[in-house]
């Protein structure tokens, strides 16, 4: 089982945002450049950033006046960083209602897979490699058992995800398979019966295809690697053969829609949600997190709540920054972009949406007369000069380190 935030789904009321993820940073990021070991690369530093500034007068202030009765607004500029928590969120409810009609009228299983965390070293040194290698074979697994098994071409949405309920390194992809897809032959839509999979089987075509991928690669000596020979490289894949490559298939929701605002919800979505810090105390940071290993009586993983110094939060955080200009959302089989699905197959029901909303004001709208609010100017305040950025021994680390200006 994948230990994602809202993994298991539950309606809950809709909480109120107690503390800023930025705030922790403004407090206490100079502290820790100063002083880590850790190199920081560039991309999360720019990370930290954008997170900092983030609807502050730093990135821009626009003024709306009401024509009618004057009064005026201040609308603040957003940072638009994948790993903004407050950005991640509108991204994720706009790609979720815009894929919703994009997908075929069948239902779709979510399914989660895991590699072995003896991995986890080698995808951190080859980053976008493995990375590609994990959600190429995964979608591919399922592509050909259902090609081979029922004729058919399915449609698979995939999402990498890197961090487990506790931000360690836990690296997965989660997918929406379609269940059942166009039929090779004669192009109609067909519907796969029954849930049952022979689960031994994916299991190993998975962890086969992988290596494969993984052995050319070091083969065409791509992979950047620690070990002394072919002998070694072979040993550690035998090590890995016996570690768990773990497949998690959850029933098949006739309603696309739904399993689409299941997983959804956190597909593009930070690995940190600021509704989920329960406390910010001096150097210490606390958040909620689900233990999948304690179930309680109602068979469900008991929450927990963690704390952290920040000189352990922060490299914890900082390794799920995004790589530059990787997709962390790919699609494949019939949804992909070489492919299009008849439109008479398309979905064509929409799910009410029944979660509970945050409250939010339209800005554009005078909350006195109704009128429409006209865009008057901007403000940009000179943002201070905090830090600067200098290379850090970068043919051993392949990074940079932020350093505070002098």
């Amino acid at each position: 089982m994948c230990g994602c935030s809202d993994h298991i789904s539950e309606q809950k009321p809709m909480e109120e945002k107690k503390f800023r993820l930025a705030d922790f940073f403004n407090a206490h990021w100079d502290a820790y450049v100063e002083n880590t070991q850790e190199p920081i690369s560039l991309g999360q530093f720019k990370a930290v950033n954008a997170i900092r500034v983030c609807r502050t007068a730093a990135l821009g202030v626009d003024y709306y006046t009401c024509q009618n009765c004057g009064d005026t607004v201040e609308i603040y500029h957003n940072c638009k960083n994948r790993f903004c928590p407050t950005c991640s969120w509108g991204d994720t409810i706009k790609w979720a209602k815009k894929i919703e009609g994009q997908m075929m009228g069948l239902p779709h299983r979510h399914v989660v897979m895991t590699i072995p965390h003896a991995l986890a070293p080698l995808v951190k040194s080859n980053g976008k490699h493995i990375l590609n290698i994990l959600l190429r074979t995964a979608a591919d697994t399922f592509k050909d058992w259902a090609a081979h098994k029922y004729n058919i071409d399915i449609g698979i949405i995939s999402v990498l995800h890197t961090f487990g309920e506790t931000k360690d390194y836990h690296l997965h992809a989660h997918m929406i398979v379609s269940w059942g897809g166009i039929e090779i032959k004669s192009g109609e839509l067909k519907p796969i019966k029954g849930e049952y999979v022979n689960y031994k089987h994916l299991q190993k075509k998975f962890q086969i295809k992988f290596e494969d991928q993984l052995v050319a690669l070091y083969d065409k000596q791509a992979l950047k690697h620690k070990f002394k020979n072919h002998i070694a490289f072979k040993s550690f894949l035998k090590g890995i053969n016996n570690k768990n490559w773990i497949i998690h298939l959850e029933p098949p929701m006739a309603c696309p829609a739904a399993v689409i605002r299941y997983i959804g919800r956190y597909s593009k979505r930070a690995c940190i949600s600021e509704y989920k810090i329960t406390e910010i105390e001096g150097e210490y940071i606390s958040f909620r997190h689900k233990d999948y290993k304690t179930i309680d009586q109602n068979n469900k993983p008991v929450e927990k709540i963690l704390r952290l110094h920040f000189t352990a939060f922060f490299p914890r955080l900082l390794q799920h920054v995004p790589l530059k200009y990787f997709r962390l959302v790919r699609y494949y089989g019939v949804y992909s972009t070489k492919s299009q699905v008849p439109e008479q197959y398309l979905n064509k029901e929409q799910l009410e949406d029944d979660q509970p909303q945050r409250e939010w004001e339209n800005p554009f709208e005078c909350t006195f007369c109704g009128q429409k609010r006209v865009y008057q100017f901007t403000v940009l305040d000179k943002r201070p000069r905090i830090s600067r950025i200098e290379p850090f021994n970068s043919k051993i680390h392949e990074s940079y380190i932020y350093k505070r200006a002098s």
